[in-house]
C-alpha cells in the first residue's frame, strides 16, 4: 500500500505547494469573493488530502514491528480511500476555479462537476465493475 501511495502523495503535495503560492501572484487580488472562497476550499481540501494520504506512512513508522499489522492495513486503507476522495474533490474544485477565472462562471459550473464525475467513474466505478466481473467469474 505504501508504494501505491507514493504516486498520489507526490501529486497532491505538488498541487498543495502550487496552491500555497497563488496568493503571492499579482492577479490574486482580482479574484472575487466566490473565487477567494473557492480557493480557500480547495486549499483546505489539498491539505486534507495530503494529511490523509501521508497518514498510512506515519502509522507504519510508529507501529512497525509492534504486532499491529491488521490495524495498520485497515486504518491505512481507510485513510488512503478518504485521501483519494479528498483529492478528487480538490482537483475538481481547482478545475472549477481555473475555469471560473479563465472562461467564466457558466463554464466553471460545468467543468467542475464533469471533473468530479470523471474521477468518480475512473477511481470508483471502473474498479467496482471489475470487482463484480471478477467475483462473478469465480462464483460460477
Amino acid at each position: 500500500m505504501l508504494r501505491e501511495l507514493r504516486v498520489s502523495q507526490t501529486g497532491v503535495q505538488i498541487l498543495t505547494g502550487f496552491l500555497l503560492t497563488l496568493p503571492l501572484q499579482q492577479r490574486f487580488p482580482e479574484l472575487d469573493t466566490v473565487q477567494r472562497n473557492a480557493y480557500l476550499g480547495v486549499l483546505l481540501g489539498a491539505v486534507l488530502a495530503v494529511s490523509l494520504l501521508v497518514a498510512p506512512v506515519s502509522y507504519h513508522r510508529i507501529l512497525f514491528r509492534q504486532g499491529a499489522r491488521e490495524w495498520l492495513v485497515e486504518a491505512g486503507d481507510r485513510a488512503a480511500r478518504a485521501g483519494l476522495v479528498a483529492l478528487a474533490v480538490t482537483i475538481s474544485g481547482v478545475v472549477w476555479l481555473v475555469f471560473d477565472v479563465v472562461v467564466g462562471r457558466v463554464a466553471s459550473s460545468i467543468a467542475g462537476p464533469v471533473a468530479l464525475v470523471f474521477f468518480s467513474m475512473l477511481w470508483w466505478a471502473v474498479p467496482m465493475q471489475a470487482n463484480r466481473r471478477h467475483a462473478a467469474q469465480f462464483s460460477t
